[in-house]
């Protein structure tokens, strides 16, 4: 039995973002361990990021410095900028049927899906998904090459075709 070239080659296929980010605002959005979270760029400060995540399960709402200092913006169950923001850019990069399905919301928007969370505070491991987005970041600085990374075999190509 042959395996075809497609089977071989340890690539799904990657789907394209609903419309263009603004990486500077949210450079790193992800749909993981069951939350929404992402790394979202201060308004205030160029240095500082927020890890902000909301849990798919509870509404769980938790935002903080990558140096794990908390938003003073997020007060109860009251969003701050900076979720309002990564679930705007989630909708962008996953679309809004997708994220509110992950969210288990009925929306239409990001705005309407911002509106249907009724989470409370509730703390989220803040370093691992800093960690993973400068995990990310480092692959950036590598030098072009087709030759595989090992560590990355399961990261999903482009332009593959099904």
């Amino acid at each position: 039995m042959q395996t075809s070239d497609r089977e071989r080659a340890s690539v799904v296929r990657v789907v394209p973002p609903v419309a263009p980010r603004k990486l500077a605002k949210v450079p790193f959005v992800e749909m993981a361990d069951g939350r929404l979270q992402g790394v979202v760029s201060s308004g205030s400060d160029i240095a500082r990021v927020y890890v902000s995540s909301i849990s798919a399960q509870t509404h769980g709402l938790s935002c903080s410095t990558n140096n794990n200092r908390p938003c003073g913006g997020l007060n109860g169950g009251w969003q701050c900028k900076h979720l309002d923001a990564l679930v705007t850019e989630a909708v962008l990069q996953y679309g809004v049927e997708r994220v509110a399905s992950f969210l288990r919301v009925e929306a239409t928007d990001a705005r309407e899906l911002s509106a249907a969370l009724n989470g409370t505070r509730e703390p989220a491991p803040a370093a691992a998904v800093f960690s993973r987005f400068l995990r990310h970041l480092a692959y950036l600085e590598l030098p072009g090459s087709s030759a595989p990374i090992p560590e990355l075999h399961w990261f999903p190509a482009t332009g593959v075709a099904r």
